[in-house]
């Protein structure tokens, strides 16, 4: 089929875009229905009665970090810990089956293939992945809100405006960090390219050992990192939610991650994946109802290294479950802005209507 042609220009795709973050779905499986007795006095004619058919579970992916945290109370902690050829494993009560990767250009392949029926991506990705496939994907929900801050040690930055003639550190060039900290910049009357000095590391770790270390003392990070680099360094404070100065700036929330499925698998079987979304709902809800609950399953899950820490930073990464009108309007407003900063980075065009999964 047409996705598994582009299987080779989209892994190296995937490649670039990770430094931010078979054919078909499944078919339902069913039994032979039993031919009922009939009467000899009887004239009615015979009739089959099918049996209930049984769905495949759905075969889900997540990035470790922030994008899976909602996810982890659907898949609940499996006593049957059985992988299949792909590496899949089945959640607690059977409806999936899913792996968990540290990058995005492990999953890419695997979802144009068809070898994964969704997965839980940068947002960005799925509108580049939509436009490569033509079509052939569409976002379902949006799991995460923003999770940039501007960590400061030392106390001189209490406004984006205070950015202004400083050094700032920072990972993600060429993707979204770079495209939202320069749309912030300049949304607040700074000069991206002459108004502020921006150095860009190809990891958090690495930009907060330059604070660390004192030869900066800002930076631009991701939760939950974040959270664990105050907790190494004395002094350091978070100085700036970028979503709030997001929301401030472009009127609606800041977005990180999605849920990306495949257009066939979700009309495969309708049905299944509107109880997957049911499901996906309450499990996001739990992560507020139970925070230490869900921790204990990002550690267990390989999302977070710690559960203290994925309890301490869940407050600060902004777990959603978004759908409909509202996650059309941040998404539509999201894409447009990186769309004038760069077309590329959402894959050449802006995402048409299909692509908003409707339920």
């Amino acid at each position: 089929m047409k996705l598994k042609k582009l299987l080779a220009a989209f892994t190296a795709a995937a490649l670039v875009l990770s430094l931010a973050g078979c054919a078909g779905a499944p078919s339902s499986a069913s039994s032979e229905a039993a031919q009922p007795a009939v009467s000899a006095a009887s004239s009615a004619p015979a009739q089959e009665t099918a049996a209930p058919t049984q769905s495949e579970p759905l075969r889900v992916a997540g990035l470790k970090g922030p994008t899976t945290m909602g996810l982890v109370n659907l898949l609940g902690l499996s006593t049957d810990s059985k992988a299949d050829e792909n590496g899949l494993k089945p959640s607690q009560d059977g409806s999936v089956l899913y792996n968990m990767y540290g990058a995005a250009d492990e999953l890419v392949p695997l979802l144009v293939k068809g070898d994964l029926d969704a997965a839980c991506v940068p947002a960005n990705l799925a509108a580049t992945l939509y436009n490569k496939t033509q079509g052939a994907v569409q976002v379902a929900c949006i799991n995460t809100l923003g999770v940039l801050y501007v960590v400061e040690k030392g106390d001189t930055v209490q406004s984006m405006a205070d950015l202004k003639g400083k050094t700032l550190v920072t990972t993600g060039k060429g993707t979204t960090p770079e495209y939202v900290l320069r749309y912030l910049l300049r949304q607040n009357g700074i000069d991206p390219d002459k108004d502020i000095t921006i150095e860009y590391t190809s990891e958090a770790t690495e930009a907060l050992a330059k604070v660390q270390a004192g030869e900066v003392s800002i930076a631009m990070l991701p939760q939950p990192f974040v959270t664990a680099a105050m907790a190494q360094t004395e002094g350091l404070r978070v100085a700036l939610d970028m979503n709030a100065e997001w929301q401030t700036a472009a009127g609606t929330p800041l977005v990180t991650g999605v849920l990306l499925v495949r257009k066939d698998a979700v009309e495969a079987d309708p049905a299944r994946f509107a109880d997957f979304m049911e499901k996906y709902k309450q499990s996001t809800e739990q992560t507020a109802a139970d925070p230490e609950g869900t921790a204990a399953l990002c550690e267990a899950f390989g999302v977070v290294a710690k559960a203290a820490l994925a309890q301490k930073a869940l407050p600060q990464c902004n777990i959603v479950f978004e759908t409909g009108d509202a996650m059309k309007t941040d998404l539509t407003t999201y894409y447009q802005i990186l769309f004038d900063a760069d077309p590329t980075s959402v894959g050449g065009a802006l995402p048409g209507d299909d692509f908003y999964y409707a339920g």
